[in-house]
């Protein structure tokens, strides 16, 4: 990413200006003939000299590091987005938000209960169901268990021969580079977590497969893309899967949509749904939006 360097100059000056030195707990003291911070006081603040700052606010010199911007940051008491807006413009990537983790962030389970029109499920980022609803279940529910420890798709993909039985032979080959790319922007984003490196052992524990591409690195975010399933009593399924991702990128929203003209196979699944919830393994009834079987991808 490229600097900006006049906007981040503008943006800087005008984030001093605004401030006052009793809202970061400094004395007035007199003489202040302009409004705001001075620059000297924005450098003590963020533990730089008053020259570097001074040359920040001037377009001049390098570019700032992520720990100068961190600094500012507080300096400046930025909001969140202020914050973002600033490593922007300093050409960074953003610091990412709080993670949600397992926990299903509200606004997804609104829209979960809501889009019962369609299959719909929350997946994390490193690959878990985390919740669908009854078309999803209709849908994915003859590919595999529900146990959570071992809801994993791509996990469920290279160590699972019959979840490939599923899809379309065609699609083998793409799905499981797809898989494998989009985990690994995951795991970098994450800065290689506990999570990730566990994910990614026992997935290199047991499937070459796996390690090939892995060691391919190959990196590809999923956000939209075609399913073309085989279900047990519906047969070939042609579906397509966009994903709506949280702001800290970790749960992702996946609606399945039939394409023009095939809108009868929501219907027949419609249909299969209660069938999918007789089994013992799943969720009682009303608790099956909180996990569900595991979809291949």
């Amino acid at each position: 990413m490229t600097p900006k360097r006049s906007d981040l100059a503008d943006f800087l000056r005008r984030c001093r200006e605004r401030l006052t030195p009793r809202d970061v707990g400094l004395v007035e003291g007199p003489r202040r003939r302009t409004p705001g911070l001075r620059r000297e006081e924005v450098a003590v603040l963020a533990g730089m000299s008053a020259d570097y700052y001074m040359r920040l606010e001037q377009a001049r010199g390098p570019q700032p590091s992520v720990q100068v911007l961190a600094a500012l940051t507080g300096a400046l008491r930025l909001t969140e987005d202020e914050r973002d807006h600033l490593y922007l413009l300093a050409g960074h990537r953003p610091p990412e938000g709080a993670r949600a983790g397992e926990y299903l962030r509200p606004g997804l389970r609104y829209l979960l209960d809501r889009l019962d029109g369609v299959p719909v499920q929350v997946v994390s980022d490193l690959g878990d169901l985390l919740a669908q609803n009854d078309l999803a279940l209709a849908l994915f529910g003859c590919v595999c268990t529900i146990a959570e420890e071992d809801r994993n798709i791509v996990l469920s993909w290279f160590t699972d021969p019959g979840v490939r039985d599923h899809f379309a032979v065609e699609e083998h080959e793409e799905q499981a580079r797809q898989l494998v790319a989009d985990l690994r922007a995951a795991t970098t984003r994450r800065g290689d977590d506990e999570a990730s490196r566990s994910l990614v052992g026992r997935l290199r524990a047991a499937s070459p497969e796996f390690t090939a591409l892995w060691d391919r690195h190959e990196v590809a975010v999923r956000r939209s893309h075609p399913y073309r399933l085989v279900h047990p009593d519906l047969g070939r399924i042609d579906l397509d899967c966009e994903v709506l991702a949280t702001p800290a990128a970790d749960q992702r929203l996946r609606i399945f949509t039939p394409p023009p003209g095939g809108t009868t196979v929501l219907d027949e699944l419609r249909v299969l749904g209660p069938r999918h919830r007789h089994d013992t393994t799943r969720p009682t009834p009303g608790d099956h939006r909180r996990a569900g079987p595991r979809p291949p991808g």
